[in-house]
């Protein structure tokens, strides 16, 4: 039966204790990011064109030397288990049956070995620059080892920001799940709850580098041979830092509005940042996609692909596997039908003369 977005979002809000909920769907500092790139995309308007054959549309495209069945993967996302007891490998076995590629966050709740057995699709590492890396190099050779594609670091938390809901409940990661790619001494902090502090936070203080610079990105290279993709770019100055130092892919996110509050939404950062790279490497954009609408207004903008979070969370809490499936599922036939109504039968066809702006509110052209 093919449901709504909402219809995910509910079940998963009813399923899932208060304060687990609030750490996936809050924000930080004010929340005014929550529903800034909502905004900014419902702002967007397509402009279709007719008299197109679009008898046969494919929605399939190519990533970093994968094949997808559309330009969507699902965004990193710590602790899957919280969601459902089968954690990351239900997601990783949604994903690859949708034909979607999986980030696995260094903090996932289930083996990187095991995530990679249980998937059929692409499988890419997120990380967060530690302080030690020694740690962060052998996470690396696991994934290398399992068959991860690339690397994602994340680039816009240096620290975790002061997220309200964590704090007033205290958040702590529960007894039973962990990240348990990493040891507990690594970890500890992030167990420790305390009234009116995120352990989440505390942890990031303690073990976050925060002091890493762009030079810092060679030691990286050197350690790997994979891919190196950056998440969190939200500047054209950024993008053309990134490029001069060897990345093969941006992530144009603002972290589910969970980092820098009233900072510009992912989408209205997209057009920048395509533009500062000159199409020398593929740009994601992350955050606030809820139809398959979006995907098109994001290649029109010169995105390569979206990047899905929490609605992958809500279809994990609500059926496991098949939940994730469902919610990717869903996207792409949305997609598919807009690229027929669009008369773009092909990704390559969205450009950005496939969009418009209203006077009021315009994005960056």
């Amino acid at each position: 039966m093919v449901m709504a977005l909402h219809t995910y979002e509910a079940a998963a809000e009813e399923r899932l204790p208060g304060p687990v909920w609030d750490f996936f769907a809050g924000g930080s500092g004010t929340e005014s990011m929550l529903t800034a790139g909502r905004e900014a995309l419902d702002r967007v308007q397509l402009r279709p064109r007719c008299m197109v054959d679009v008898s046969r549309c494919d929605p399939g495209t190519d990533l970093l030397g994968a094949r997808l069945a559309a330009p969507l993967a699902v965004a990193p996302m710590a602790y899957h288990q919280l969601a459902h007891p089968e954690g990351e490998v239900a997601s990783a076995r949604g994903a690859g049956e949708a034909g979607a590629l999986l980030t696995v966050s260094m903090f996932a709740s289930r083996a990187l070995e095991d995530i990679a057995a249980a998937a059929s699709g692409p499988l890419w590492l997120q990380l967060y620059w530690l302080r030690r890396r020694e740690v962060m190099r052998d996470l690396i050779r696991r994934a290398e080892a399992a068959g991860f594609r690339a690397l994602v670091l994340t680039v816009d938390a240096p620290r975790v920001a002061y997220r309200p809901r964590d704090a007033a409940n205290g958040f702590a990661v529960p007894p039973g799940v962990r990240a348990v790619n990493l040891s507990t001494e690594v970890m500890a902090a992030s167990h420790g709850s305390r009234s009116g502090e995120s352990a989440l936070a505390r942890h990031s203080r303690e073990q976050f580098d925060a002091s890493i610079t762009w030079e810092d990105l060679a030691w990286l290279r050197e350690v790997t041979s994979l891919p190196v993709v950056l998440k969190g770019v939200l500047t054209g100055e950024d993008a053309e830092l990134a490029v001069k130092h060897g990345v093969s892919g941006l992530i144009v996110s603002n972290h589910g509005g969970r980092q820098l509050d009233f900072a510009r939404s992912a989408p209205e950062c997209l057009t920048e940042v395509v533009d500062a790279v000159g199409g020398s490497c593929p740009v994601i954009l992350d955050g606030a996609i809820r139809h398959g609408a979006d995907l098109a207004k994001a290649l029109c903008m010169g995105a390569d692909a979206v990047m899905l979070g929490r609605p992958a969370l809500w279809g994990l809490a609500h059926s496991g596997d098949a939940g994730v499936a469902g919610v990717l599922r869903l996207l792409i036939d949305q997609f598919e039908e807009v690229m027929a109504l669009m008369g773009a039968p092909t990704v390559a066809d969205f450009g950005r003369s496939g969009i418009a702006y209203p006077v009021c509110g315009r994005l960056p052209s």
